[in-house]
């Protein structure tokens, strides 16, 4: 007994060794509606014995309840696990399943097929190394075909199955399968997609999915499975490429060691390679490639480890060490294209956190150059994306980061977007290339600074941001409070929102992009003339918390102070000093904050006035009270 146990065992371990050291493939299903995308997966699976008997007995009687087959089982009921799915008999949501074959493993993503689950299907496909696109045999290529084709060469999938499904409708007669075939390539042609591969199969009866159809003998390419099963990875292409680590962390257990921990995105590095830093641009050697085993003589792409550098180089968190004979590029402006992902609009101007790999930075879309329409591919002037939305864009950064472009590498040529305030992931974007002016322009060093210039006036130069409904009171006060730092010698400047728009900002309106881009223009003015030593003061609307928090990092955290003139809106209405109110309320003026554009509340200002209890005499001394309680001036006089 105990030699059978042995054997056994043995069996076992090497199963499972077996297992590890196969390699893993990920793909998405996509097409149109009701292409079969999930009976396909079920059937994968049950063609691949990955179903215990429970679940095969749970599958039946959900079939019975749920299923389209009649008697038979439905396949796509494995794979929509949603309540809504089932009763609708659609996908919503992207849904994963593992599965393995003698040769390799897979992860398939089910992706939705609705206009409006876009996001959800590049979720699926950011990490894919294939697609495979189902067409119904019956209706050829639809719009959502070319749609998510459309998004599968966006992403940058090299690899596509075109699945010609429910041959069985047609009488698997290849003159239906020819027809769809070229007219699809035809199509991919212009997308872009070298590789495409055509199988006409039946997900629901199991033609060419594992075994070769006996009913359609005029075809003779691969099964679906056996395609998959010897596509090439993303991976091995990638570890020709030239060797690409974002640092992730500075390794240092002890005073003896120093090293550099990441995930090599690509190529192949070994003890004597020469690597160059970026952005910072050092070269240095490799001296040891440590892994969790020990030390190592190589690593490549895939593999997390740590190198050790020769000779002392300032690396941190973010940096990218590569190839010192091709090393990414830098700059700080780029063009991309962004699938926005949020229900809130993208608005040129919002300052976003831009992360790629291990680093985090602000950026802002500086221009959104066209929208794509993804059904016809026609670019489409554009001030704003919505939901689901595509477009290629301008992007400038906080400061220059390394990068790739997309096409090239994925890993270091993609980024999100997240939102500064929710933290919420509002785009995915891809790197196109540089702009010129990233490269050409550059700070001009100048000996006279901000310290010299607030120096010789004496003062603490800051921004004094009004912000509040119209009717508040925020160009009274201000106005006042600039008379009373000016009696006192203080040297000053107000920013009105009304005086603004007569000049820097008369060719803006008052939708919710112009709106941003306002205010981006005014805080980068304030921000000049902080730098030249000034005590500035704003009086704007300035709707937007994001926007206020932008103008505040633009300047140093004790320069910025956000004073809320806190007015109810009835009371707003009542005083309606332009007769602003009266005309929105009329449906003459469009776009009127607190009336059908919303007004977004401070969460924590620096100052709060309740302008029903002061009026704005009282309101502008409280202010002048609270720069000298801050420091920022001595009220007794400059």
């Amino acid at each position: 007994m105990a030699h059978v146990s042995d054997l056994i065992a043995s069996d076992i371990g090497e199963y499972l060794r077996r297992h590890e050291t196969k390699s893993l493939l990920r793909f998405i299903t996509c097409g149109s509606v009701d292409d079969g995308k999930s009976t396909l997966i079920g059937r994968l699976l049950y063609e691949s014995k990955m179903l215990f008997d429970d679940q095969l007995a749970s599958i039946e009687a959900d079939s019975r309840k749920w299923g389209t087959q009649g008697d038979e089982i439905d396949f796509a009921l494995l794979v929509d696990g949603l309540a809504a799915e089932r009763e609708q008999g659609i996908t919503i949501d992207v849904a994963y399943r593992y599965f393995s074959t003698d040769r390799r493993k897979f992860i398939v993503a089910d992706t939705p097929g609705h206009e409006q689950y876009t996001r959800n299907m590049v979720t699926g496909a950011s990490t894919a190394d294939a697609a495979v696109i189902l067409v119904d045999a019956r209706h050829g290529v639809q719009t959502q075909t070319r749609r998510h084709s459309y998004l599968v060469s966006l992403i940058g999938i090299r690899h596509v199955v075109l699945a010609v499904n429910k041959m069985d409708l047609v009488g698997h007669a290849q003159k239906a399968f020819d027809a769809i075939e070229a007219e699809y390539r035809g199509f991919a042609a212009q997308l872009g997609i070298a590789e495409v591969t055509a199988i006409p199969v039946s997900a629901l009866r199991g033609d060419n999915i594992v075994e070769r159809s006996e009913r359609m003998p005029w075809y003779h390419g691969p099964t679906l499975m056996g395609y998959l099963e010897t596509v090439e990875l993303d991976e091995t292409r990638a570890q020709a490429g030239p060797l690409r680590l974002p640092v992730q962390w500075v390794n240092r257990p002890n005073l003896d060691f120093r090293g550099y921990t990441g995930l090599v995105t690509s190529g192949r590095v070994q003890p004597g390679d020469r690597i160059r830093v970026l952005p910072s641009g050092r070269e240095t050697t490799v001296q040891r490639i440590v892994a969790v085993d020990g030390d190592r003589p190589d690593a490549v792409a895939g593999e997390a480890v740590t190198l050790v550098l020769e000779g002392e180089t300032d690396i941190s968190r973010g940096d990218l060490i590569c190839d010192a004979r091709a090393p990414a590029e830098v700059a700080d402006q780029f063009d991309a294209t962004l699938v926005w992902m949020h229900e809130n609009p993208l608005l040129p101007g919002r300052r976003y956190l831009l992360k790629m790999g291990s680093v985090t930075v602000p950026a802002q879309v500086t221009q959104i150059k066209h929208q794509v329409n993804v059904n016809t591919l026609e670019h489409l002037a554009a001030r704003r994306l919505e939901l689901n939305a595509i477009g290629e864009c301008n992007l400038g950064l906080d400061r220059p980061v390394p990068f790739d472009a997309y096409r090239d590498q994925r890993d270091t040529g993609g980024f999100i977007l997240i939102d500064r305030m929710s933290n919420d992931t509002v785009a995915a974007g891809m790197i196109n290339f540089a702009l010129r002016r990233a490269h050409n322009i550059h700070r001009q060093h100048v000996d006279v600074d901000k310290a010299a210039r607030a120096q010789i006036k004496h003062q603490r130069p800051c921004v004094l941001w009004f912000t509040g409904l119209s009717g508040s009171g925020k160009s009274t006060v201000s106005n006042l409070v600039e008379k009373r730092l000016l009696a006192l010698g203080y040297h000053t400047y107000l920013l009105d929102g009304d005086n603004v728009r007569h000049g820097l900002n008369k060719d803006l309106g008052f939708t919710a992009a112009d709106r941003v881009e306002n205010i981006r223009r005014v805080a980068e003015v304030a921000k000049l003339m902080v730098d030249a030593g000034l005590i500035v003061l704003t009086a704007f609307i300035s709707p937007f918390r994001a926007e206020r928090q932008m103008a505040r990092a633009l300047v140093a955290a004790d320069e910025f102070l956000e004073i809320y003139m806190d007015t109810p809106l009835d009371v707003a209405e009542q005083r309606d000093p332009k007769g602003l109110y009266r005309k929105a309320r009329r449906g003459e003026l469009k776009n009127f904050t607190g009336i059908d554009s919303p007004y977004e509340v401070p969460e924590a200002a620096d100052m709060r006035i309740d302008t029903t209890v002061l009026n704005a005499e009282q309101a502008a001394d409280a202010v002048v009270r609270a720069l000298a309680g801050r420091g920022i001036i001595d009220a007794t006089g400059a």
